[in-house]
């Protein structure tokens, strides 16, 4: 079967933003091989300088690294998508987009170079067999994970194996000073790409998605269906920081909403050829309310879910323009074990609109441009997003779109200050780690709580906020105090999720989230409405 992916090359913006690479499908030219590989000039130079490079020049050269150099300076000359994957990184990349890899089933921090569980994952080879949060794994199959300089790659290729492969696991726990051995069974472990899903309202579902695997479409249904069980009859679909993935999976999912014979997206080659993708009768949630929240790290495989709901008149685009790429990757094996991503067709949106920004003046003025974002103005203003009249659009109900540089979504929620971003920031990264140490002795104290009595009822108090303020202001400087019941919010959710899990940090940390206070906020605004016309219906009858 023939399948195409999206992909955003990595970049460090802001807050150590790292925008992933996504894998695609096989490549299926339409020349032979004989054809397509014959030999000609270009290809005997490169050939030839290599050979002399092995065999004649004066010192030992790794010759594979130039090679590595070579392809990788090649396609620099292309565009910003297309990509060099090497034999050493193909395995990490194909995991994350299958969905699962085989391994033991905890998520874990190095806690004072020792593996600390923060979780099994329920109903894997280590929740089976007895393991919790905060064991501490010491030892597997002999071999020390404990201790300073212990490489993470070490650690995680000691823990993965074959389906069934047994690892013998020395683990201390801490709750009653035991020391035991386990002997743990590897299996299938799921990589989740639908992050958390809860209910906003009693009405209103919400599903976050943070990439386009192979697993997504299910996990996604999975999720609506638990939703709708629940009573959702409109739903919020969350693609902010997510930088895409299979171009498949996001058809299917958007087919979910759009009605049969709606187009999705089409693609146009090289050769113009243009193939177009459109919705069919499966769709499970059509003519019910959605809104989709998308941010400038929204890409690729996002931004088609987003663009084809807006051109289709479908639900509601909240949030910040999203990051611009309308190109589609393909992949091909080097035969070597490595693999190239090369750019071989550009998508559509249903109006006619290719969102991709111009990589005219090369990768570094690409990104750059999108980094001068967080400088001009655009991420607190939509009046600051430059567009050309050149690149309008209309939807079959008269809404005017633009192609070119991401999707301007229908409704703007600017970002929030500096302070507020720092705090969104410590939530990803020192209120876990924090949580995790407090946690780790007071773990007695919060088995009273079963999940929904600790959503509803469990307050963070003073003495624990004033651990985080001591914890924290050693690595942040902030005033905590003025955002004393946000911060408290986050350690609430953070608890949340590594007693219970994403879903009621999710659920916790909605409170706290802008966008989602718009959502809900437009969903007032057109009950309302509705309410207002039907009472004048009323009195006109």
């Amino acid at each position: 079967m023939k399948r195409s992916y999206t992909y955003i090359w990595p970049t460090v913006i802001g807050l150590a933003l790292a925008i992933g690479i996504f894998i695609g499908g096989k490549l299926h030219f339409k020349d032979s091989q004989n054809k397509l590989f014959s030999k000609n000039s270009k290809k005997e130079k490169l050939n030839r300088l290599i050979d002399y490079i092995d065999y004649e020049y004066v010192d030992e050269i790794n010759t594979d690294s130039i090679v590595d150099v070579t392809v990788n300076n090649i396609l620099e000359k292309l565009d910003p998508h297309s990509v060099y994957i090497p034999k050493s990184e193909m395995e990490k990349v194909a995991e994350s987009m299958k969905g699962d890899f085989v391994g033991i089933g905890v998520n874990f921090y190095m806690y004072r170079d020792t593996i600390s569980i923060i979780r099994t994952i329920e109903n894997g080879p280590s929740y089976r067999k007895g393991l919790k949060q905060g064991d501490r794994i010491l030892m597997a199959d002999g071999d020390t994970l404990f201790g300073s300089g212990i490489p993470n790659d070490l650690v995680i290729k000691k823990l993965k194996g074959e389906k069934g492969s047994p690892v013998d696991l020395q683990v201390y726990r801490k709750n009653g000073n035991k020391l035991f051995n386990v002997t743990v069974n590897r299996d299938v472990v799921p990589i989740k790409s639908v992050e958390a899903y809860c209910m906003l309202t009693d009405d209103m579902g919400y599903i976050k998605v943070n990439r386009f695997a192979e697993s997504t479409y299910k996990e996604f249904k999975n999720a609506l269906r638990k939703l709708e069980a629940k009573g959702a009859k409109k739903l919020t679909l969350d693609l902010r920081d997510n930088p895409g993935g299979y171009l498949g999976i996001a058809e299917q999912m958007a087919d979910e909403f759009l009605s049969d014979g709606k187009m999705i997206l089409y693609t146009k080659n090289k050769r113009g050829r243009i193939d177009k993708v459109f919705a069919t009768n499966k769709g499970h949630f059509e003519n019910k309310p959605v809104y989709v929240l998308i941010n400038e790290k929204s890409a690729s495989a996002s931004e088609i879910i987003a663009g084809s709901l807006q051109d289709n008149d479908i639900g509601t685009i909240v949030g910040r323009r999203s990051f611009g790429k309308g190109l589609v990757q393909r992949e091909m094996d080097l035969g070597d074990g490595s693999a190239v991503r090369l750019t071989v067709s550009r998508y559509y949106t249903p109006t006619g609109r290719s969102i991709q920004k111009s990589y005219e003046n090369g990768n570094r003025d690409y990104y750059q441009k999108f980094m001068d974002r967080y400088h001009n103005g655009e991420l607190l203003s939509v009046d600051s997003i430059k567009v050309a009249d050149s690149l309008k659009f209309k939807t079959p109900k008269g809404k005017v779109v633009y192609g070119g540089g991401g999707i301007i979504p229908d409704v703007f929620v600017p970002i929030g200050s500096n302070e507020s971003e720092a705090i969104e920031a410590m939530s990803l990264g020192y209120i876990p780690r924090f949580v995790f140490t407090y946690l780790d002795d007071h773990r007695a104290y919060y088995e009273q709580f079963d999940r929904d009595d600790f959503i509803e009822n469990y307050k963070v108090d003073d003495i624990l906020f004033e651990s985080f303020i001591k914890y924290a202001s050693n690595r942040i400087r902030l005033d905590f105090y003025a955002f004393e019941d946000k911060l408290k919010r986050y350690l609430k959710a953070a608890l949340a999720e590594q007693l219970f899990d994403a879903n009621a940090h999710a659920q916790i940390k909605s409170g706290a989230d802008d966008m989602i206070q718009k959502v809900l906020e437009l969903d007032q605004e057109k009950i309302a409405r509705s309410q207002l016309v039907k009472s004048k219906i009323k009195v006109l009858d």
